[in-house]
């Protein structure tokens, strides 16, 4: 089942159980893949493209919690983590320690990378392999650790 009638039937779902939050939260999804779609110029979008939205939604609602915290807004931090954990259910599993720096191994060796000038050929390797299954920021971190 695709991600779209996958969100069409938890939709249906959260309307029978009036689950406000949830219905909410699955239709901003909807909304911003049929965006990403309309951009695209495209009837229906990649898992790639998928995946590239609901990682960016993910991480809109990460800073927004960041930001809320700060100003000591915890209504909004709860309503926020209520979003974020709705969202996530529909992201892949996150990678483990272990297979995103074997696969950052590959990538140096597929590059030949040597060093931190190598960085961006690196990145450019990982990055679309780990696409919605790890933060960019921790993929960051481990290539740097690994070429110095």
């Amino acid at each position: 089942m695709s991600l779209n009638e996958t969100l069409t039937e938890h939709m249906k779902e959260a309307m029978k159980t009036k689950d406000k939050v949830r219905l909410s939260v699955i239709r901003m999804i909807r909304a911003a893949l049929q965006n990403e779609a309309i951009n695209k110029g495209v009837k229906t979008l990649s898992e790639v493209d998928e995946l590239s939205v609901l990682a960016r939604e993910v991480k809109q609602r990460n800073d927004s919690l960041e930001q809320f915290k700060k100003a000591g807004r915890d209504d909004l931090v709860k309503q926020v983590e209520k979003e974020l954990e709705i969202l996530k259910a529909y992201m892949p599993e996150p990678l483990s320690d272990e297979e995103l720096e074997d696969l950052i191994k590959q990538a140096i060796e597929q590059t030949g990378a040597t060093d931190k000038k190598d960085f961006g050929k690196v990145m450019g390797v990982v990055m679309p392999q780990v696409k919605g299954k790890a933060d960019g920021a921790r993929v960051q971190k481990l290539v740097q650790k690994l070429l110095s």
